[in-house]
């Protein structure tokens, strides 16, 4: 591999476990959740990965749909578990508690869905 093939290609890509579960967490915060406040939340959500070891996978994101049907919820985050069991240990954890303390308090919604992929 040449130099310049090195900087143009992709980063190696993580391979899940086919029974891995993808837990997707969406959030409407309230309105007088300032940009700061969110930026902590943030934060802290990205801090668990390091405190929680079955948390294969971590990503998030803004709302940036055109097509308007988001009913408010504005952030977006992909926790990848290596099965359902490594989930049911990550939801009672001191650490997911102790962010619920953190966040509850300005959330005007949320929305939890978890799968394992069964796409052929």
């Amino acid at each position: 591999m040449t130099y310049a093939n090195a900087l143009t290609s992709d980063p190696p890509v993580k391979t899940m476990k086919t029974s891995s579960v993808q837990h997707i967490v969406l959030f409407k915060f309230k309105p007088e959740t300032t940009p700061e406040k969110v930026k902590e939340i943030v934060a802290a959500f990205e801090a668990l990965p390091s405190k929680i070891k079955e948390i294969k996978g971590f990503k998030w994101g803004t709302n940036n749909s055109p097509e308007n049907l988001n009913k408010g919820l504005t952030h977006a985050f992909i926790l990848t578990f290596d099965s359902e069991k490594d989930r049911d240990a990550y939801l009672p954890h001191p650490a997911h508690k102790a962010f619920g303390g953190i966040v509850g308090a300005w959330l005007a919604d949320v929305t939890v869905v978890d799968f394992t992929d069964q796409a052929k």
